[in-house]
């Protein structure tokens, strides 16, 4: 099982740990406010922390659970204290009517944050593509994930698996810009074909 730091304290940062506690992961939570930290902490139970904003997160796995408005920012007020780590990117970038995604062509929200962390840590774009609240509900889902470290990789590929989900790996990181325009047209399929939200996106294998 893996060590995991949480950064955010919204939907899906309580969705993946609840996930992570029932996997029998080491879970951490971190936010700007720390007694909604320490709250969080305590309804996720199973031994969940809560940690110090800014400070060195406890797991080589750090969830960056914020809007991506905030995510740049935030790397780049933790600095060092993420050396080493893997920070798996959950964030959607699509704006605010969901039309389109703010980031320039040619690149990737998931792409910007791996400027921002030090040298000697590895962003994995995970987790986009479900809904928060279909992640809550339990049950199996498929998880569509990217990154350019085999190693980092691999250990994100294990976490989804001991959440009981099913990893399916989409290439590198180049290729997170899609998996960003997938979420956006999810964000859209809810609109207009599905009509409500209340769905996941999957692969099938016939036979």
């Amino acid at each position: 099982m893996s060590n995991i730091s949480i950064i955010g304290l919204g939907g899906v940062a309580r969705a993946i740990g609840a996930r992570a506690i029932e996997g029998g992961n080491a879970v951490e939570v971190i936010g700007r406010d720390a007694a909604k930290a320490k709250d969080l902490a305590a309804a996720l139970g199973g031994g969940a922390t809560a940690g110090t904003f800014g400070a060195t997160p406890v797991g080589d796995l750090v969830v960056l659970a914020v809007p991506y408005a905030g995510a740049v920012p935030v790397i780049a007020q933790y600095g060092d204290a993420l050396a080493g780590k893997v920070v798996i990117d959950v964030s959607n970038t699509s704006n605010a009517d969901a039309t389109g995604l703010v980031t320039p062509d040619g690149t990737s929200g998931a792409q910007e944050i791996a400027k921002a962390v030090p040298a000697s840590a590895h962003v994995v774009k995970a987790f986009n593509t479900v809904f928060g609240h279909i992640l809550a509900q339990g049950g199996p889902l498929d998880v569509l994930f990217a990154g350019d470290d085999a190693r980092a990789k691999a250990s994100v590929s294990a976490f989804i698996e001991s959440l009981g989900l099913r990893p399916l790996d989409a290439g590198g990181l180049e290729v997170a810009r899609w998996l960003e325009g997938t979420g956006l047209l999810m964000i859209s399929l809810a609109r207009h074909g599905v009509g409500n939200f209340n769905f996941s996106l999957g692969v099938d294998l016939p036979g």
